[in-house]
Parts: structure tokens; C-alpha cells; sequence
């Protein structure tokens, strides 16, 4: 990986812990991204928001764990087989990153059900594509849908070694079909078929009830100390 400049921010209040301060590393935008720059980042656990390459680098605290599924060898157990077939009337397209006003209202919808006061409410049109989009990587939003009714969009970048699954929002009126879940499945399938090696979850903190789920996925392999390893 050729050297980039990375940008510390001062110590914060934690998004995710209470009470916690934290620190975050970004790559410095000034100095350009790349969908290869951004691939071997994410193999050092970085993540993105929007166009901002991060990651934590809290100097107290190691409870955001990057973790990433190793496809190949992913076996739904018998809740995913379940969920798998719950959701088997659902129609999946990869559609590009534009502005969709569909997907809008399903964003805010989401939102006012799964996040009331969590700092993301009354979002807008911009900073709706501020989030999810960025100009330098192949991000594509796909679509589930019943007999026509958008259900979901996963959020999902392409990267030489792998997709990351950067955010999925969901009709909050569907929660018998686990539609978080299933979209994660399907994206392990089309990494499958794209013959990429890995699925990337972004951050797992076990202590944290939202981030909770994508501990459930096995395998799992977790970034410690700079090496991959496979979570027991």
C-alpha cells in the first residue's frame, strides 16, 4: 500500500458506548482515494461514511472489532436456511448509486422506526447521498422487492477484495422476515458469484445491542493486532 497521510480527530464523545470518549483516524482526503487505495484499507480495517476513509484508534478502549465474513466457506446454520426461504418471493436488482426518491422515504421511514433520536433524524435529500455515496468506488444500491413494493436497499461497495456491506434500510413494518439478516446472506451469495473472497461487516462491538447481530455470522474473522483471525 503506497503511504497516504492519515488526520486524528480530537477525543469525542462515543457513538456507540456511553460515557465513552473516542478518537478516529481518517485518511486524509486531501490527498485522494481510489477503489484500490480503499480495498487495502479495508484489509487494515478501515471503513467509509460517505467519502471519509476511518477508522477508531481510541488509545483506551479495543471494542470496535472489524470483522468480515470469509465466503467461501459461509454455511447458513438453520435460523439463516429459515430466514433464507422467508424471504425467497423477494426480487434483488443492482441499481446505481443515484438519487431515487422510493429510497428516500423507505431511508426516513427507517430511520423515524429503528433510530428516533440517535442522531440521524430529519435527514435530508443531501445528506441522505452524503452518507451512502462517494465518487471514487463502485457503490451499488440494491433493491429488494415484493411483486413490485420496494422492501429494502443494501448499500453495497465492490472492492478487489471483497464487498462491504456500508448500510441496509428496510420497510420497519417487514420485521417478521429479519430483512437486516437476509440482506447480508445475499450479499455473501454475490460475493460468491463475483469470486470475492470476503464480505465486509464494518465494526463489531459486542457490547453494543445494534452492533450486536453481526456477531451471529459464521465463520467470522475479526482484525487483531493486524491479522485476520477467526472468531471461535
Amino acid at each position: 500500500m503506497r503511504e497516504h497521510p492519515f488526520l486524528a480527530t480530537p477525543p469525542h464523545p462515543c457513538n456507540y458506548l456511553p460515557g465513552q470518549q473516542a478518537v478516529t483516524l481518517f485518511a486524509d482526503p486531501r490527498a485522494g482515494m481510489s477503489t484500490d487505495l480503499y480495498g487495502q484499507l479495508a484489509e487494515h480495517g478501515f471503513r467509509r461514511s460517505g467519502s471519509e476513509v476511518y477508522r477508531p484508534m481510541c488509545p483506551h478502549c479495543q471494542a470496535c472489532v472489524p470483522v468480515r465474513i470469509p465466503v467461501a466457506r459461509m454455511v447458513r446454520r438453520r435460523r439463516e436456511r429459515r430466514i433464507w426461504q422467508r424471504n425467497a418471493d423477494l426480487r434483488a436488482s443492482l441499481q446505481s448509486s443515484e438519487f431515487r426518491n422510493e429510497h428516500y422515504e423507505l431511508y426516513c421511514r427507517y430511520l423515524a422506526a429503528r433510530h428516533p433520536g440517535g442522531g440521524m433524524d430529519n435527514p435530508t435529500p443531501e445528506g441522505y447521498l452524503q452518507f451512502l455515496r462517494n465518487p471514487w468506488c463502485e457503490t451499488r444500491f440494491v433493491e429488494f422487492r415484493l411483486e413490485g413494493t420496494l422492501l429494502a436497499v443494501a448499500v453495497t461497495d465492490v472492492l478487489p477484495s471483497g464487498l462491504s456491506a456500508v448500510y441496509t434500510f428496510y420497510e420497519p413494518e417487514a420485521r417478521q422476515r429479519s430483512l437486516g439478516t437476509y440482506t447480508i446472506l445475499w450479499q455473501v451469495e454475490e460475493a460468491r458469484l463475483r469470486r470475492l473472497p470476503s464480505l465486509y461487516l464494518g465494526y463489531w462491538i459486542e457490547a453494543c445491542d445494534k452492533m450486536r447481530y453481526k456477531g451471529r455470522f459464521r465463520p467470522l474473522q475479526a482484525l487483531e493486532d493486524g491479522v485476520w483471525r477467526e472468531i471461535p
